[in-house]
């Protein structure tokens, strides 16, 4: 994993532009890694929009995994996926192969360490910071209690909630090997330029 990483995450219910749209304008302004949460959708509704978007990534060499449904993986061939807690990481592991990437969304360093214990790449700690995505989800971590996190395993830790150009920096500061996004570039009318502002945000925690 590049350091510092930056994971846009969809959720097509709350864009400003057609999804596609979002996802083409974040790769042309630089990210390189999607993730699918589009939660509410069976398999069968899931899979055209992990296709599609696939093919989007393509020309960018971005990587493409799915959240939580590792059936759609499967059948999309994607082999990357993002798992909830309570999912058994070593059985998706035996069912998806060795070489898949597979990500645990932690709130403790508790359940990081389980995450990465049972054979996880990476985790997701959330919420870092207040997010409008989900209100009211637990309290902030902070990036004291995310540095709590993140020097509690060796496995990359990526911080999620909240995220914003503003405060990257000091979730690098506090450990984390990179950000996830979600809201403030679904909901924004100029995905690409958000993206671009967080970009240059990671960039500056390397100088």
């Amino acid at each position: 994993m590049a350091a510092p990483s930056l994971l846009l995450i969809t959720d097509r219910r709350h864009t400003a532009l057609p999804l596609e749209e979002v996802v083409a304008q974040a790769l042309q302004a630089g990210c390189r890694w999607i993730m699918v949460r589009e939660k509410d959708l069976a398999t069968a509704e899931l899979c055209p929009i992990v296709e599609a978007l696939v093919v989007v990534a393509k020309d960018f060499g971005a990587t493409i995994s799915i959240n939580n449904d590792f059936t759609a993986a499967s059948i999309c061939k994607v082999r990357a996926v993002h798992l909830p807690q309570g999912v058994p990481v070593p059985t998706i592991r035996r069912v998806m192969g060795a070489e898949t990437l597979i990500g645990v969304s932690a709130h403790s360093a508790a359940e990081a360490q389980k995450a990465i214990a049972e054979g996880a790449n990476y985790v997701t700690a959330s919420p870092v910071f207040e997010t409008q995505s989900k209100p009211g989800y637990g309290p902030a971590l902070e990036p004291e209690g995310l540095a709590a996190i993140t020097s509690a395993v060796t496995a990359p830790v990526l911080a999620l909630g909240g995220v914003t150009p503003e405060n990257a920096g000091a979730c690098i500061e506090a450990g984390a090997a990179g950000v996830a996004v979600m809201g403030s570039v679904m909901r924004s009318d100029a995905p690409g330029e958000v993206i671009s502002d967080l970009i240059a945000a990671l960039a500056a925690t390397q100088t």
